[in-house]
């Protein structure tokens, strides 16, 4: 029930996504397609503006496909992008697209504004009929035990709802991690990012991202600016002060400032407008725990990374995405009395464990990225331009700059020791683990050759039989779809999660292994229908 206006009203909602970025409208959408109704509230009033993040990584795209969005998120991208590494003197030129990764059918870096993935996936979310009500704040919420209330305050006044799951995807200062009573483990880095939008002269047309070394850290241009041609974005040491606002964009920087960057990073740029600019303080964070009761975090309301390898947006999808198809089966399942207990918490288990390891990449890239300590500097300054002929050699070794995008892209990410990963009876050899990634593929159902992803590239669960697999037990669930892999000899099955992680493999017919696992999900056959 909801109180709103002096009148009660029956709220149809299950899940109450509190904060409209590239997080929460994904989490919306994943839940959605999973069963779930979802309400979105944001409280600024427009999207927030300009881009922090500009790449999507080959993992986040993959989870996306499910949901109808990456068509659309690629006609605004760049998919083979050029980058101009520059050495003291030394220009190293190299392509990240076509990497050597034949397991995923995004084989690149993937430039593209945070903006423009914020607006594929609210407009899929309208198309589904969900609005972000924007100008919506949080108030409170907490967990009553069978269910969430929260409070929320907009322009029509102040409602309180009821519902069984909040989900806090609104950042660092996070109202509902606060609500939660949830700790915040971290400490502030002693290096600021400079961010700014401007139109430079002395670069050639279609010249393309441009990165350079220096002894005070790294200073990026990419053709992606908002309101100009340019994005700046440099690593410094941070002017501090008290009260800093982690994360969010600052005081803007005086135009000289800036063309002393530019300067002192050996590139013969000239401002010639300068549109927008802020300092942007940072912090490395966790959060303590993920999941409170009904209360979950996901995104920079869990975890706030330095900008190197470019996690925050891509980390906060793929929280999104293991999240959602969980909550959008506890909410259908519990009509019929499916305890969800051991599929929440698995979302902790999993994304903390990936979230921590990735905190530590992190770290480590921003150190050597931006650290003005005497080693870090003169690793950037003195010792890289004297490797850089070597550089182009190293490039050239496809296969381990293939490996070092599939690290920080999360495709080496693995769930193996959760609840969810499941090994039936017998063992099935060869064959990705239960809690690992499914590779892409060319498999056969019957007819011409077709790439796996391609066919598992819609909600829910998939049953893969290979060639002389038993038929599974009975899975009459629209949630589960049962292909067979004729290309596949073996009498072996695996179950993959609407994430795309192995959840249960089997190398001979398991039939109480399967269901067991399938019940464990909440996607057993004939589940009951909520009224």
């Amino acid at each position: 029930m909801v109180a709103h206006g002096g009148q009660d009203v029956i709220t149809a909602v299950d899940v109450l996504v509190v904060g409209a970025g590239t997080t929460g409208l994904a989490l919306a959408l994943q839940g959605h397609a999973h069963g779930a109704r979802v309400r979105v509230v944001e409280r600024r009033l427009e999207p927030f503006r300009p881009s922090r993040a500009l790449i999507l990584h080959p993992r986040t795209l993959e989870v996306l496909r499910p949901l109808g969005v990456t068509d659309a998120l690629l006609e605004r991208a760049d998919t083979a992008p050029r980058v101009h590494l520059h050495l003291g003197s030394r220009v190293v030129e190299t392509g990240l697209a076509d990497l050597a990764l034949p397991d995923t059918a995004f084989p690149h870096l993937t430039l593209m504004r945070q903006t423009d993935v914020e607006t594929v996936l609210a407009r899929a979310l309208a198309n589904r009929g969900v609005t972000v009500e924007r100008g919506t704040e949080l108030l409170a919420a907490r967990d009553d035990g069978d269910g969430a209330r929260a409070v929320l305050r907009s322009r029509r006044g102040t409602e309180e709802i009821r519902c069984p799951f909040v989900v806090g995807c609104d950042g660092p200062a996070s109202a509902v991690r606060a609500c939660a009573g949830i700790g915040w483990r971290g400490r502030p880095y002693a290096e600021e990012v400079v961010l700014a939008d401007l139109d430079l002269g002395g670069m050639p047309l279609g010249a393309g991202a441009q990165v350079f070394a220096g002894r005070q850290g790294l200073l990026f241009l990419f053709p992606l600016g908002e309101q100009a041609t340019w994005r700046l974005l440099a690593t410094r040491a941070s002017a501090g002060g008290a009260g800093r606002d982690f994360g969010q964009p600052g005081p803007a920087v005086p135009e000289a400032e800036l063309q002393r960057l530019l300067n002192d990073a050996g590139t013969t740029a000239r401002i010639e407008r300068l549109a927008w600019s802020a300092r942007v303080p940072l912090q490395c964070a966790l959060a303590r725990w993920f999941r409170r009761g009904r209360l979950f975090l996901a995104g920079d309301a869990a975890h706030t990374y330095s900008p190197a390898t470019g996690q925050g947006m891509n980390a906060g999808i793929q929280d999104a995405v293991n999240l959602g198809w969980k909550l959008g089966f506890a909410v259908s399942g519990s009509a019929g009395g499916f305890d969800a207990e051991v599929l929440l918490d698995s979302y902790e288990g999993e994304r903390r464990a990936a979230a921590h390891r990735r905190l530590l990449l992190t770290h480590t890239a921003f150190w050597a990225e931006a650290s003005t300590g005497r080693l870090p500097s003169w690793l950037r300054a003195v010792a890289a331009p004297r490797a850089a002929p070597a550089v182009p050699v190293l490039l050239s070794r496809r296969r381990l700059v293939a490996e070092a995008v599939r690290v920080i892209s999360q495709l080496r990410v693995n769930y193996r020791h959760s609840p969810l990963s499941v090994e039936g009876t017998p063992p099935l050899r060869r064959a990705p683990r239960p809690g690992d990634r499914l590779p892409d593929a060319a498999v056969s159902v019957g007819g011409p050759a077709q790439r796996l992803h391609g066919l598992l590239a819609h909600p829910g669960v998939h049953l893969l039989l290979q060639r002389d697999a038993a038929p599974p037990p009975d899975t009459a669930n629209p949630r589960v779809t049962v292909l067979r892999l004729s290309n596949s000899p073996g009498r072996g099955l695996v179950a993959v999660r609407p994430d795309g992680h192995v959840g249960f493999r089997c190398g001979a017919a398991d039939p109480a292994g399967l269901t067991g696992w399938l019940s464990l999900i909440g996607a057993a056959p004939n589940p009951p229908v909520r009224p």
